[in-house]
């Protein structure tokens, strides 16, 4: 079988989500000895990742040749939402959008049952497969050494202790709360990897990243092995987001087997235990108390459980999964 994995604009969204994802599907398909094309007319199945204009038309016409389609979809206007300049204003627009897109496909492929049933809110009647994007863990193993350099990388002492979140720099992703809690407590030090051209946030956000309190350092985006580090120096990986499809910076830190602390959100609660698996909150106040409880101790460490609850999403389980979705689509 051969897939040709399609992602368009890879350069300007290879930060992104969407962006990495792609790269997870080529590992994972690999893992099952599936061959990726490298054009779409000599391959038996077509797999999508963007809702942009060429991969709308692109499944068009692989559908056209008699090639099915598998589209992914990442994108929803919930999480479309509270991104950029205007994004409010124009998310029913993208709804209508990406619906046509996602309808193109043969077949649909979802990260998580909560994106499944946005889609079918939607009005999108297709079969949607819910297969996450999912994570090497072979390649994420936590490292004294790393966490260290990390650490000396970034100015914090032996005795510091780390918050550490990804993301983009946009609000959805919950930046202001993440600031507000570094001012709340100053007796931690906070950092925030990621990074999104300042010019289309809003000025709150953009106040935020340039004026940070002492305790907060901005780090941009930095390469896997440089975010690996500091998952390995960090005590508490911190992610506040408001909206999420998954969350693939939520499976790196379950893998590396550091405590986690996110916001109440539906997307986690279908697969990842509260007080079992991670810890849970739903405000600011909830946030720091939690944050200092992990902190100081005072919670049973939940690691080794978060990280059986990765497990499964490992890249070769997602490989087979894709697998079966390519050949239901050529039978």
């Amino acid at each position: 079988m051969r897939v040709f994995l399609y992602s368009e604009l890879q350069r300007q969204i290879e930060k992104s989500g969407v962006g990495r994802a792609i790269l997870h599907q080529r590992k994972a398909l690999e893992a099952n000895g599936v061959c990726c094309a490298e054009r779409w007319q000599d391959a038996d199945v077509v797999h999508i990742n963007t809702v942009f204009p060429h991969s709308f038309f692109l499944a068009k016409k692989a559908k056209r040749h008699g090639i099915p389609v598998v589209y992914h979809a990442h994108s929803t206007k919930e999480d479309f939402r509270n991104s950029y300049v205007g994004s409010n204003l124009f998310a029913s627009l993208f709804q209508r959008w990406i619906k046509l897109c996602y309808q193109q496909g043969t077949k649909i492929v979802t990260p998580s049952f909560y994106a499944r049933s946005l889609l079918k809110q939607y009005g999108i009647e297709k079969k949607i497969h819910v297969i996450s994007n999912g994570i090497a863990l072979s390649e994420y193993q936590k490292d004294t050494a790393a966490g260290q350099r990390f650490r000396k990388q970034y100015g914090y002492k032996p005795q510091d202790q780390v918050i550490l979140s990804v993301g983009m720099q946009i609000r959805r992703k919950g930046i202001l709360d993440f600031v507000q809690l570094a001012k709340a407590m100053p007796q931690y030090q906070f950092i925030w990897f990621g990074c999104t051209n300042l010019r289309f946030v809003s000025r709150k956000v953009r106040q935020a990243v340039l004026h940070p309190p002492k305790n907060l350092q901005f780090a941009g985006y930095v390469p896997k092995e440089q975010l690996q580090d500091a998952y390995s120096g960090c005590d508490l990986f911190l992610f506040p987001s408001y909206e999420e499809t998954e969350g693939i910076v939520v499976l790196e830190a379950l893998a590396m087997q550091i405590p986690v602390l996110l916001r109440r959100i539906p997307v986690y609660t279908e697969w990842l235990k509260e007080s079992q698996d991670v810890y849970f909150a739903g405000d600011l106040q909830e946030f720091e108390t939690k944050a200092a409880q992990i902190l100081q101790g005072k919670l049973p460490d939940l690691t080794e459980n978060g990280y059986h609850a990765v497990q499964k999403k490992d890249l070769p389980n997602v490989g087979k999964q894709l697998l079966r979705v390519y050949q239901s689509c050529m039978e």
